[in-house]
């Protein structure tokens, strides 16, 4: 029982142990992240089949898969301050409900420019559903394990992706490649009931909003299994803040530099992951390798990846966790660069892309969990989401530039070597994220005194 004194909701809920209700949230964002990811990789498990009934060409087909990565980054810019301004549940809520929507919609198109359309809308409700998922949970996670939390519930994203695609193996020779767009786009709906009942708001945001103490009483009560007597006041104590806008806070003095050097570090991990993931059976193909073995190859990046995921973030949370995800994309260069070193035929193939999986996909993965920390409440899902927005970018290059280095003649080895460059900027990037941040948070208590 807590009577009569003023509450510091995160240090409440760091102090305690994880309540079933936590749990319960935990399980809620990892079903989220699990639709998200089915959606994100649908396309390619249908275009095949639309391709061979409309009769069109790949690059006629290449503004619809297209549309969701640019809708994506949309997204990712738009839902943050929304959620900032009006609250992570809501946000939440209709971002899942649109990209539900909008995929069953694309079922029932019977054009490449209507399909492009609706992935774009689609794409949309992809990238803010992520961004807020991520605020919410590190909201509720305590401080000792949140960094673990927060990489389970990503590893949602590609179990999503593989069971869309064992999903589309059963359906398509059954009942066409209409029925996984309405099976991808039933499943997020079907969350929403669950999500109006049970998805909490955010204490500490509804705290930094001036929300009536026994509002908040009530969902933290709630959420953490606690008893509160009605007469306390609950806080966010946090830094003040040069201005009220969430969009400005990130690149207001104690913030900007951390926030470009995030950015840094996301765009150069998604350019390699997806020139990697994208392009490595192509070039294994190239290599002389058969179709088989190639899909099985780049299979093991995502393995890897997952394993990677979990291990970093719960090496994070016994350490500094900036150095964690730094020396992870170290790992990363390393292992591309031995790639390009070994060459395609090599027997160490495999093993080296599972752990350059392990390695890049987890240092990723990692950053996820480590960005929510750095900003304050106000502005906390506009920082995570643009963070993600502007990664985009990366994965749109990264996709580019893959086709136009082999368009230029670049062999394996080389392609491969040259994403140890990215992968180690990376490494610095998120350092220089840490060391900034601290030295402008010094700066700005210095000036508060």
């Amino acid at each position: 029982m807590t009577n009569g004194k003023m509450i510091d909701i995160k240090a409440f809920i760091d102090e305690r142990p994880i309540a079933p209700y936590q749990w319960l949230l935990v399980a809620l964002c990892f079903l989220v992240v699990i639709a998200d990811g089915m959606d994100v990789a649908i396309m390619g498990f249908v275009a095949p089949s639309i391709i061979h009934d409309w009769g069109i060409s790949r690059p006629a087909f290449g503004l619809v898969m297209s549309a969701a990565p640019i809708g994506l980054v949309i997204g990712a810019l738009a839902a943050g301050p929304a959620s900032d301004r009006v609250g992570r549940k809501g946000v939440l809520i209709a971002s899942v409900s649109l990209f539900g929507v909008f995929t069953i919609a694309t079922a029932l198109t019977q054009s490449p420019m209507a399909m492009a359309l609706l992935r774009l809308l689609t794409g949309i409700g992809l990238g803010a559903a992520m961004p807020n998922t991520t605020t919410l949970l590190s909201e509720y996670a305590p401080q000792r394990k949140r960094s673990l939390l927060i990489t389970i519930m990503f590893t949602g994203f590609n179990l999503g992706s593989a069971l869309i695609g064992f999903a589309a193996g059963w359906l398509i020779p059954a009942h066409g490649w209409r029925s996984v767009l309405i099976f991808g786009g039933a499943l997020p709906l079907a969350l929403i009931p669950l999500q109006l009942w049970l998805l909490p708001e955010s204490a500490r945001l509804l705290a930094v909003r001036g929300a009536p103490s026994a509002r908040i009483g009530a969902v933290l009560a709630r959420v953490c299994g606690a008893r509160f007597s009605g007469d306390e006041v609950f806080v966010s104590n946090e830094p003040r803040l040069p201005t009220r806008k969430p969009i400005g806070v990130l690149f207001s003095h104690g913030y900007g530099l951390m926030t470009v050097a995030l950015w840094v570090t996301y765009f150069m991990g998604l350019l390699v992951i997806y020139l990697l993931t994208g392009w490595l059976p192509t070039l294994m193909k190239d290599a002389g390798l058969s179709v088989t073995t190639a899909a099985n190859t780049t299979a093991m990046f995502q393995i890897g990846g997952t394993i990677g995921a979990i291990l970093v973030g719960w090496t994070m949370d016994k350490i500094r966790p900036a150095p964690v995800i730094s020396a992870a994309y170290v790992g990363g260069a390393l292992c591309v660069l031995g790639l390009g070193w070994i060459g395609a035929l090599s027997s160490s193939l495999t093993l080296l892309v599972f752990l350059a999986g392990f390695c890049m996909s987890g240092a990723q993965t990692g950053l996820n969990a480590f960005a929510p920390g750095r900003y304050p409440t106000a502005a906390r899902a506009t920082g995570v989401s643009w963070m993600l927005g502007m990664g985009r970018f990366g994965s749109i290059f990264g996709s580019a530039i893959g086709g136009a280095l082999l368009g230029l003649g670049w062999q394996f080895g080389a392609i491969l070597a040259m994403l140890a460059i990215p992968a180690a900027l990376a490494a610095i990037a998120i350092l220089l994220a840490q060391r900034t941040r601290i030295a402008e948070a010094a700066v700005q208590v210095n000036a508060a005194h």
